[in-house]
């Protein structure tokens, strides 16, 4: 019979909890094993630089309203070797992909009218499986963490333009200098055919003068 005395009843629960907690030592297999598998994401040749989370929203053109996307995860990822940077959203739970496009030197990302943690920006987006004009919205839970997100898309928007321009400079450059070698060629190439005539008519008239000594006739005179 329980004890009710305050005092007696704190000792027998107290023995009772340090019965219930003792290690009997037997171990218990599981029923089922589960396997390690292996994820791959897509990521893996990427480097992160931007990892904030936020809500994403898409412009719905029919229906002339913002829809919600999702919750999660907004990415930049920097690829490690053609150094293009995409941006990459999923949804915390699922994994499911919000987001998925180039971050391209065009793209310019605004603030939300009359929402300082919100903005907005325009992209050929391949989340969906094939490419699609949008217009995203995407909200974060402070003040900074949006100015930090718009400040990262400029900078890298800024460098693939400087990147694009620095390609195109090269070319032009490489251009004028095949322009330029093909040009010295053909300046050399004309060079050299005219002291070949001047050759051939030098050795055109020593034939004639040559002919004309053993018909025992007078010299043809060059002039």
């Amino acid at each position: 019979m329980a004890s009710t005395d305050p005092e007696h009843r704190e000792e027998e629960e107290a023995a009772a909890a340090a019965g219930e907690d003792e290690d009997t030592g037997a171990q218990v297999a599981p029923i089922v094993k589960l396997e390690e598998v292996s994820v791959t994401t897509g990521e893996e040749d990427e480097d992160a630089v931007l990892d904030l989370k936020a809500k994403l929203y898409r412009f719905d053109k029919d229906g002339n309203h913002w829809k919600e996307r999702g919750a999660g995860s907004v990415k930049l990822l920097k690829h490690k070797e053609t150094g293009k940077v995409r941006l990459v959203m999923r949804q915390s739970k699922t994994l499911k992909i919000c987001a998925n496009h180039l971050v391209l030197p065009t793209m310019s990302v605004q603030e939300h009218a009359g929402n300082d943690k919100s903005c907005v920006w325009h992209a050929a987006d391949f989340a969906d499986g094939e490419l699609k004009d949008e217009m995203f919205c995407i909200r974060f839970a402070s003040v900074e963490n949006c100015k930090t997100f718009m400040e990262m898309v400029q900078e890298v928007a800024e460098s693939q333009r400087k990147k694009d321009e620095n390609i195109d400079a090269s070319t032009a450059a490489g251009l004028l200098e095949k322009l330029s070698v093909e040009e010295n060629k053909s300046e050399l190439e004309d060079s050299e055919k005219v002291p070949v005539a001047a050759k051939g008519k030098e050795s055109e008239t020593e034939s004639e003068k040559v002919g004309a000594e053993k018909k025992g006739e007078e010299p043809i005179s060059s002039t």
